[in-house]
Parts: structure tokens; C-alpha cells; sequence
């Protein structure tokens, strides 16, 4: 590279999930645990954040979650309890999204929660300690939305994941935050993946549109035709009778 050539600005995203107490934040409901996936280019870095927290109520007190929330995320109130508060992770986590496109499925529970959490530390904090809320620092992209344009309707996330092939990649035994952010960048990469342009068109200089119809001249050779021997008809006629021996249903006859 030249002194005189500008690098391509990297793109970094970030693929985020969170797990919570419940589903409204204005029931007093908390995030239990935030999961990151970075991406470079498209690229996974191998760079994540991570971190379960736990959940206070509106006094203070350990948010006691039921067991139905429980059932969906695996956390229990037992293994939270020695966790940190979302006061003490989130200037760590602001600042490994700062700046990032959020790739986010249903972007707008998460960042409801999110900012959510950033309005109660805010309301607690020193001035000079205050936090911005996600949108002042993060681009966001809401998976859920591309899924509706590319697929006439918002698809789950593991729909999206059998649809593109990628839900064996991943152990989704519990929907853990991390584990779904893992699952939602290989979704992401697939369901963002362009089409190569295929130009069939041989360079003549002519400048001619390379995507126009091009008409093969009537004078053209004509192809050779290559017909089986008879030792390749008897190979796929034995071929068909084991596909219907097996009970298959033979396209070729």
C-alpha cells in the first residue's frame, strides 16, 4: 500500500443477546446475562464479551426470577447470587460495544432492557460517571426486520437457523446469551451473504453491456451428441433396480 492509498475502513459488529427476569423492563424486570460476538469484516475475531449479572428489584433486593423464566435460560436465582450487579459490568461493556454495529434479533427487547439499565445506573451515578444510552453510541441492525424482508415474514431465531443450515453449530441446550450470539453471527453471515455476479462474457473491448442478452449465430457447428454404450445402460438400469429394491422412487428411467 502507497503512502498515498486510504485502507478500507474495518467494519465491526457486534452480535448481542441478553437474557432477562422476564419480558418489561417497566415490571421491573433485569437483564441476568449479556453475551457479544465480535466480527471484523465479516470475519469472527474469536473476541466475545461475557458476563451474568445479578438481578435487583426496585428496593434492592435479589430479584427472585420463576421457574418458567428459569426453564427457558437455565439461570438460577442460587447461581446469580454471587454474580456482580449491572452497576459494576457496565462500563466494561459499553465500552467493548462503543462504536459497533449491533446485530441484535428483535433489537427492540434488548435494547429496551439495555437502556433500561443504563437509565437506573444513570440515576444513581455521579455526572462524570453517567453512561449514553445505546443508540448514542451504536449503530443497530435487527435481524428479526431482515428476516421479514428477505423471507415475506420475522422468522425466530431458530427458524433462521435450521432455514440457513447452521443449527448444529452450536449447543443450544438452554438459549444462553453468548450461545444465541454465537448462533445469531453464523445466521447473520448466511442470511447477509451476497450473490456472486456471475458474468459469463468474454472480454472483447468493445464495451458492449455485459449483462445483455447475446443471441448464438444460426451458423454455428453443431454439438456431438454422445450416446451410452451398452455397458453404461446396463450399469444404470442395475443402479435403478437397487434405488427401488430400497424403496426409493427412481427419477430416472
Amino acid at each position: 500500500m502507497t503512502d498515498t492509498e486510504i485502507p478500507e475502513k474495518e467494519q465491526r459488529l457486534i452480535i448481542l443477546d441478553t437474557e432477562t427476569t422476564g419480558i418489561n423492563p417497566r415490571e421491573g424486570h433485569r437483564i441476568v446475562e449479556i453475551g457479544c460476538v465480535e466480527m471484523i469484516n465479516r470475519q469472527l475475531t474469536g473476541r466475545t464479551y461475557h458476563a451474568y449479572i445479578k438481578p435487583l428489584d426496585q428496593r434492592g433486593n435479589v430479584f427472585e426470577m420463576e421457574q418458567e423464566v428459569i426453564n427457558i435460560h437455565g439461570l438460577t436465582n442460587e447461581f446469580l447470587n454471587d454474580k456482580p450487579i449491572f452497576s459494576q459490568v457496565v462500563h466494561e461493556f459499553i465500552e467493548f460495544i462503543r462504536g459497533a454495529e449491533l446485530v441484535i434479533h428483535n433489537s427492540k427487547f434488548d435494547v429496551g432492557f439495555m437502556d433500561h439499565e443504563f437509565s437506573i445506573f444513570n440515576s444513581m451515578a455521579r455526572s462524570q460517571d453517567k453512561v449514553p444510552m445505546t443508540e448514542d453510541i451504536c449503530t443497530i441492525t435487527d435481524t428479526l426486520k431482515v428476516s421479514k424482508d428477505k423471507l415475506g415474514s420475522p422468522k425466530t431465531l431458530d427458524y433462521l437457523a435450521r432455514f440457513y443450515r447452521v443449527d448444529k453449530l452450536v449447543d443450544r441446550t438452554y438459549h444462553g446469551a453468548l450461545i444465541d450470539a454465537q448462533l445469531l453471527a453464523y445466521v447473520y453471515i448466511e442470511m447477509t451473504r451476497q450473490q456472486s455476479t456471475l458474468d459469463f462474457s468474454v472480454g472483447d473491448g468493445s464495451g458492449a453491456d455485459a449483462n445483455a442478452i447475446r443471441r448464438i449465430s444460426s451458423n454455428r457447428n453443431k454439438l456431438k451428441i454422445i450416446t451410452a454404450s451398452a455397458d453404461e445402460l446396463k450399469a444404470h438400469a442395475d443402479r435403478i433396480a437397487v434405488i427401488a429394491k430400497k424403496g426409493g422412487e427412481p427419477l430416472w428411467k
